[in-house]
């Protein structure tokens, strides 16, 4: 499942419902946590790996044409532009973001990044975002 949300196509369960549901079920100690946490990583970053290498084999026009690519161009020229602005440091940024996550994937491919970088950074605000919902969810827990 992380794996499809990672690439932008499993859009009725997001990680904001899966990473809390997985602590609930596999549990809160360390390990558990841990296990949920890379689990969440692993699957999302191959997922934004795939559609990374998408954009960059089939360019923006044919990407942007294709059925199960949701983004329209207006929005993506938008995230052109924070990329270009930017540069890589976005990607991790928007992946630790509630309503950007995965979103300068496709810039990130269309521009030709490296792909250990984009995977390294990719990961990373991965693993940010992972921990913050993992961190909410204990916070709640605790507070029930």
């Amino acid at each position: 499942m992380f794996l499809l949300e990672g690439a932008m196509l499993l859009y009725f369960v997001p990680s904001e419902g899966i990473v809390p549901a997985a602590v609930l079920l596999v549990g809160t100690d360390p390990v558990d946590l841990a296990l949920v946490l890379g689990v969440a990583v692993l699957g999302a970053t191959v997922g934004q790996f795939a559609l990374f290498t998408a954009a960059k084999r089939l360019g923006r026009e044919r990407l942007l044409a294709k059925r199960w690519f949701r983004i329209d161009d207006d929005k993506l020229a938008r995230f052109d532009g924070w990329f270009d602005r930017w540069g890589p440091v976005v990607v991790p940024v928007s992946n630790s973001l509630l309503f950007t996550r995965g979103m300068l994937t496709v810039p990130a491919g269309l521009a030709e990044m490296d792909d250990r970088r984009f995977l390294a950074l990719s990961a990373l605000g991965t693993l940010s975002f992972e921990c913050l919902l993992a961190a909410v969810t204990l916070f709640l827990l605790g507070g029930a």
